[in-house]
């Protein structure tokens, strides 16, 4: 009885003892727990995780990067239409403006090694306004220049005079080729004299005025643009008409006129066109520009040959440098290359397509709706 009673004493006493040590076991893993959570980093960014609704409206745009240089839109006038055919925007027109004005000055005051006091203005503007639709464009040209020298004892003599309107259409059939048309404008606009021959002239010794001569050709054709900087016009049909205006220049001989007082000579030939831009430094480019002409009717052995370099170098945004190089041989005005070469400095400001922010910002995303 007595073993009895001790052997239940010990199982009662071992249980009682098994149930303290699970409950103080308890107290101390909940002591820790809240050691560890109060002193550990909560590595899960979404613990608490809130949902919020947004709203984005569908919008049918289609962003293009990289499908024309921004660089080469904005900061250079595009010579050729390539360019703005490559644009994929919903803008139709383009226009730019640059105007150019050169001021030339000397004054001598007992000045040994002599002089004459002069003064020469030389105001130009080159105007250009292009309309793009799908696959066809209109390119639109206006440039004129004219400039005079006074000094001291001579009447003012101009050491520039042109009017050139040039349009063109094309219609693109394959990449880069377009069918050509179009047509060219050239005239000046104050009386010319030959200062070499008539020193001091009057208005009889004129050999040129507005109107006399006056030249416009107009021509069907193909032409290849496959740069913005290279343009080649190919126009098999090529009309071109003379006039002269001015009943006292309308002479047998004279600017290729067949007998005295005709107005208008009437031809038909063939006319190539090459432009040709070099880009030589980022505010320096050199332009070339050269013409063909062949009559079909009268001497087609004499091809009219005229050519253009200008060499533009920008300083800063007002203030640029020009150089240019002309180059004539016309068998109907003189059995002699004519040349003319120029160099001014002064103010030229841009207009148009390079400084409207709007066509920047366009540009630069090219979003097409």
């Amino acid at each position: 009885m007595k073993k009895i009673t001790l052997l239940m004493f010990v199982l009662v006493s071992v249980s009682l003892f098994s149930q303290i040590r699970r409950n103080l076991q308890k107290q101390i893993d909940s002591i820790s727990q809240k050691r560890w959570d109060s002193a550990s980093i909560n590595l899960d960014s979404i613990a608490n995780p809130k949902l919020v609704k947004l709203n984005v409206p569908f919008k049918d745009t289609i962003v293009i990067r990289d499908k024309v240089p921004v660089s080469d839109v904005t900061r250079d006038f595009p010579v050729t239409p390539y360019q703005v055919m490559q644009l994929p925007t919903p803008v139709k027109w383009f226009y730019f403006g640059q105007n150019n004005l050169v001021f030339n000055q000397s004054t001598f005051t007992n000045w040994n090694s002599g002089g004459n006091n002069n003064i020469g203005i030389i105001g130009k503007i080159n105007y250009n306004l292009m309309y793009k639709n799908g696959k066809h464009f209109l390119d639109n040209t206006l440039k004129m220049g004219y400039g005079f020298v006074s000094g001291t004892g001579q009447a003012a003599r101009k050491t520039e005079d042109y009017i050139n309107l040039v349009s063109n259409y094309g219609y693109e059939f394959r990449k880069n080729y377009y069918f050509s048309a179009g047509f060219q404008f050239l005239s000046q606009f104050a009386t010319g004299f030959n200062y070499s021959v008539t020193p001091d002239p009057t208005y009889d010794d004129r050999i040129s005025k507005f109107f006399a001569p006056a030249y416009l050709t107009i021509g069907l054709g193909v032409s290849y643009n496959p740069n913005e900087n290279f343009q080649i016009i190919c126009r098999p049909v090529n009309g071109k008409f003379t006039f002269v205006m001015d009943p006292f220049l309308q002479k047998a001989g004279r600017y290729g006129l067949e007998h005295d007082g005709q107005s208008v000579k009437s031809d038909v030939g063939a006319l190539l066109n090459v432009l040709y831009r070099i880009k030589i430094y980022e505010n320096m480019t050199f332009t070339n520009q050269a013409n063909f002409f062949s009559s079909y009717v009268s001497h087609p052995d004499r091809v009219v040959f005229s050519y253009n370099g200008t060499l533009d170098m920008r300083v800063n945004k007002f203030i640029s440098a020009v150089v240019s190089l002309d180059l004539l041989y016309d068998h109907d005005q003189i059995e002699k290359l004519q040349m003319k070469q120029t160099l001014g400095i002064g103010f030229s400001y841009k207009l148009g397509l390079e400084n409207k922010e709007r066509d920047k910002k366009m540009i630069k995303q090219l979003i097409v709706k």
